[in-house]
C-alpha cells in the first residue's frame, strides 16, 4: 500500500522532528555564518525546520498525493522523493529570508537543508522501514 495524505503528514512530522531535529542540533555550530552568534544561527535552522514542516503540511504533500495519483503504480519513486528537496527548498529560503524576514544566507541554508533533506530521505528509506517493519502497509501511518 502506497501511504496516505495522513500517512504521509505522520511520516513527514516524525522524522523532521527527530532525525531533522538531532542533525540540525549537530549542524548549526558548523555553519559558516560569518559574525551571527550562535542563538542567532540556531534560531535560523530551526526555523527552517518549522517552515519545512508547516509548508510541506499545507502545500506539499497534499500536491505530491494529488500527483500521485495519475501514477499507474499510485507510488512515488525514491529519485522524485530525493529531488523534492528542490522546489521545497527554494520555497522554505524566500518564506524565511523575504516573509519571515531571517537574515538567511544562500550557502548555510544550502549546507542546512541540502544535509538535513538527504538525512531525512535516507530515514525514511532506511531506519524507518527497519523499525517499523509494517510502516508501509499500513499506508505510511505511524499512529
Amino acid at each position: 500500500m502506497t501511504p496516505t495524505l495522513l500517512g504521509r503528514w505522520q511520516s513527514r512530522l516524525f522524522v523532521l522532528a527527530t532525525a531533522g531535529l538531532l542533525w540540525t542540533l549537530l549542524l548549526t555550530p558548523l555553519l559558516p555564518v560569518g559574525f551571527a552568534t550562535t542563538r542567532e544561527t540556531y534560531a535560523g535552522t530551526f526555523a527552517a525546520i518549522g517552515v519545512t514542516a508547516a509548508v510541506g503540511l499545507v502545500l506539499w504533500e497534499p500536491l505530491y498525493q494529488f500527483l500521485q495519483q495519475f501514477r499507474w503504480e499510485k507510488d512515488w519513486p525514491a529519485m522524485f522523493t530525493l529531488l523534492e528537496g528542490i522546489p521545497e527548498g527554494v520555497v522554505v529560503f524566500f518564506l524565511l529570508r523575504d516573509v519571515l524576514g531571517f537574515d538567511v544566507r544562500a550557502t548555510p541554508f544550502l549546507i542546512h537543508f541540502g544535509t538535513t533533506w538527504l538525512v531525512v530521505f535516507l530515514c525514511l528509506h532506511g531506519p524507518l522501514r527497519v523499525v517499523s517493519v509494517r510502516w508501509r502497509f499500513r499506508a505510511g501511518r505511524l499512529l
